[in-house]
């Protein structure tokens, strides 16, 4: 009997963890812009410490995504696709944008890692994350989540993606541009 008694907590305790998300969005998040929205501005340090403002790009189509973390599989896959497609994004007058928590330095060590040449920008502070409605967690970590967001060159918010897939965020964003 007793053994069957363990094996019910066993399977209790199973499915109350499986239960639980490994990966969320933070409850205190600001709402995520919408389309047609005036795009949160920003000034954030990118990978070479040269502060960078949405508002220098006024006049272009700005891509603006949040990722989990630097030198991590899925971050990869996704950035590699948006170094890949760069001629193709500079033909249709866009820019790419990258945001995570990370550090200027882990941002330094994943371009030069991964021959990364576009922005990639630190927000550690989580403000940006935050005014985007992107701030996740990952077990104990805050990070960003995978969100890209289209800006046109007015500063209105174009499109939303949520729940990105790092293997064709870039493709579907350029499918999306005019």
């Amino acid at each position: 009997m007793n053994k069957y008694l363990l094996l019910s907590l066993v399977v209790a305790i199973v499915a109350v963890v499986s239960a639980i998300p490994l990966f969320k969005a933070r409850a205190a998040d600001e709402p995520m812009p919408a389309v047609g929205q005036e795009a949160p501005t920003f000034t954030l340090p990118s990978q070479d410490g040269s502060p960078i403002s949405l508002d220098q790009y006024r006049g272009k189509w700005v891509v603006l995504y949040f990722y989990p973390k630097d030198m991590t599989t899925g971050c990869t896959i996704e950035a590699h696709k948006f170094q890949d497609a760069l001629p193709q994004f500079d033909a249709k007058n866009a820019v790419i944008l990258g945001v995570s928590v990370d550090t200027v330095d882990s941002h330094k060590q994943f371009c030069t890692k991964d021959s990364l040449t576009f922005h990639l920008l630190a927000d550690p502070d989580h403000k940006v994350v935050s005014a985007y409605g992107s701030l996740g967690a990952f077990g104990p970590m805050t990070i960003a989540q995978r969100n890209t967001f289209l800006i046109d060159p007015q500063g209105k918010i174009a499109k939303v993606w949520v729940k990105v897939t790092p293997a064709t965020a870039a493709s579907d964003v350029l499918a999306a541009l005019p």
